[in-house]
């Protein structure tokens, strides 16, 4: 988050229901690092859960350092589009039935990406 966002945040509303935790059945110690320690809670929890933490992890690795992201339609013809990182990574999708897949990744001189792609999107 940037500072701006950090303003308009309202932290009064980011409580956990600890209450609520504890009658869905989660343990002592997940809720305990949720009070002292929130990021290995949150890991715990989804793991508990069945969720990855590993994955977001990646994510974040890949994304954390990236300045601009720009979304550009398929110029293959099929249904798709690219994620260009810093106009230097290209990250391929294209879809298959209700969902996108990746398709691999190329890199070298990206052109800017259209930031109005969703404008249309209701």
């Amino acid at each position: 988050m940037n500072d701006k966002e950090l303003e308009d945040f309202d932290f009064e509303k980011a409580r956990w229901d600890f209450k609520n935790l504890r009658e869905s059945g989660v343990d002592f110690w997940t809720r305990f690092l949720l009070r002292v320690l929130p990021l290995w809670g949150i890991r715990r929890l989804s793991r508990r859960l069945g969720v990855d933490p590993d994955v977001a992890d990646k994510a974040q690795a890949l994304f954390e350092n990236v300045e601009k992201v720009d979304v550009v339609p398929s110029r293959s013809g099929q249904r798709g589009f690219q994620l260009i990182l810093d106009h230097s990574t290209a990250l391929y999708f294209y879809q298959d039935g209700d969902h996108f897949k990746y398709d691999g990744f190329e890199m070298g001189e990206y052109d800017e990406g259209e930031v109005t792609i969703f404008d249309m999107k209701k």
